[in-house]
């Protein structure tokens, strides 16, 4: 049996048990709106869909091209169903973007990779005494734990682990899949429903004396956990997971490959109401040769994947309840160095966002003609983009949860609403 299951904090430890015995914005107006609008998050069907760019895209050759500059490059822009102009190598994704917009003044501070992947996840620069969660986990928690009828995970990553669900518990981690919706190496190659069942039921027994003995939080998490398990043997939903049970023609749309079989996979869960999937497209730190690189493969494999994915959520009637984000850990330089690559860059970069009842095909911020500075009067921060989304998707955005120690904890750190985009 190869069945998809919940990973993320101590995902090894949970599979050896399983096979042996989770700014503020000045407009008055605007600000009465997200109150009535938050009051409390409702049993609806909105979910979430974050193409995750592992690795940092250079942005300037995509979404904010300079044809101008010497740091341009060798892509030319294009019109598009919005306001805006992108690269001509996504001339699918050109025909969508009424559908999306760009945000063209991101600036962080995070240009390392493993702590621009912790802030872009979490809207919280890494810290030696806290695990935050990333927003997936919020989400999971705010909505999914409300969603009675889901009987599969809440928060499904497809093709790379997002992090520890943190002070939110091991319920609300990550479920960790390939784009076929698999999981391997779970050490569970012939084992019935039976066998396993029986397994948890002597797991159950121990650790329910461990809770007993007042040990702290873990044993009952890990508790919940095993239960999901033995749920998701019987449960109809699984199918969600089954991508090859598309139509051949539709399969062929998103592309015969991980990036397109993972948005295809979103898709079918979002359509069951798991209401956070991430889906992680790697390959983009482009230190070299990144021109070709991207005309030959990254971008291809994104403009037919991604275009797929909006006209899919649209003809299903899903866009409006399917809040859709496209970003990495930072951009890329735009100067173009010796190897003809970019290098990693911070302070002036752009992220793509749309769907859920959000604006489409508008650009919100400006950068100088030479992409080096955000040039309008407003910088965003990763909060600002998660909170958006839980603006989107009925999240109260000031939320605040408490860390391990009692600590109070803001959901999105900082972060408010994109004004230009509600």
């Amino acid at each position: 049996m190869n069945l998809p299951f919940p990973t993320g904090m101590n995902r090894r430890h949970f599979l050896r048990h399983l096979a042996t015995s989770a700014a503020t914005v000045p407009a008055l107006q605007f600000m009465s709106h997200l109150e009535t609008h938050a009051a409390e998050v409702k049993s609806n069907q909105k979910s979430c869909i974050l193409m995750w760019m592992s690795g940092g895209p250079p942005t300037i050759d995509i979404w904010d091209l300079k044809p101008n500059s010497t740091n341009g490059g060798e892509f030319k822009p294009i019109s598009t169903a919005g306001d805006f102009q992108i690269t001509e190598a996504l001339p699918e994704t050109a025909k969508i973007m009424n559908n999306l917009s760009i945000v063209r003044s991101m600036s962080t501070r995070e240009a390392d990779h493993d702590r621009g992947r912790y802030y872009l996840h979490t809207s919280f620069v890494p810290n030696p005494t806290v695990t935050h969660p990333p927003f997936g986990s919020v989400v999971s928690k705010e909505i999914g734990e409300r969603r009675q009828d889901l009987s599969i995970p809440s928060f499904v990553a497809v093709g790379g682990s997002p992090g520890s669900p943190g002070y939110l518990g091991m319920s609300n981690a990550p479920f960790i899949v390939d784009s076929n919706g698999r999981i391997q190496n779970a050490n569970m190659e012939g084992m019935s429903p039976e066998q396993m069942q029986s397994r948890l039921a002597m797991l159950k027994t121990v650790e329910t004396q461990f809770i007993g003995s007042n040990r702290g939080k873990m044993p009952q998490d890990h508790q919940d956990i095993y239960r999901k398990a033995l749920t998701l043997l019987y449960s109809d939903q699984m199918t969600a997971f089954e991508v090859a049970q598309e139509p051949e023609e539709v399969q062929e749309a998103y592309g015969r490959n991980n990036f397109g079989r993972g948005l295809l996979l979103a898709r079918r869960l979002a359509e069951c109401g798991v209401p956070f999937i991430e889906v992680d497209m790697g390959g983009w730190d482009l230190h070299q040769d990144v021109f070709n690189q991207l005309r030959t493969d990254r971008l291809p494999t994104m403009d037919k994947a991604m275009s797929a994915l909006v006209k899919d959520l649209t003809d299903r009637g899903m866009l409006d309840n399917t809040v859709l984000v496209w970003m990495g850990e930072f951009g890329r330089t735009p100067r173009i160095n010796q190897n003809t690559g970019r290098d990693h860059w911070a302070r002036s970069w752009s992220t793509v966002i749309g769907g859920g009842g959000l604006k489409g095909g508008i650009a919100v911020g400006e950068t100088d003609s030479e992409g080096i500075e955000v040039v309008s009067d407003k910088t965003y921060q990763p909060g600002d983009i998660w909170a958006t989304v839980a603006h989107a998707m009925g999240i109260p955005v000031d939320r605040e949860y408490r860390s391990a120690n009692g600590r109070p904890m803001k959901m999105v750190n900082a972060g408010a609403p994109i004004a230009d985009l509600i």
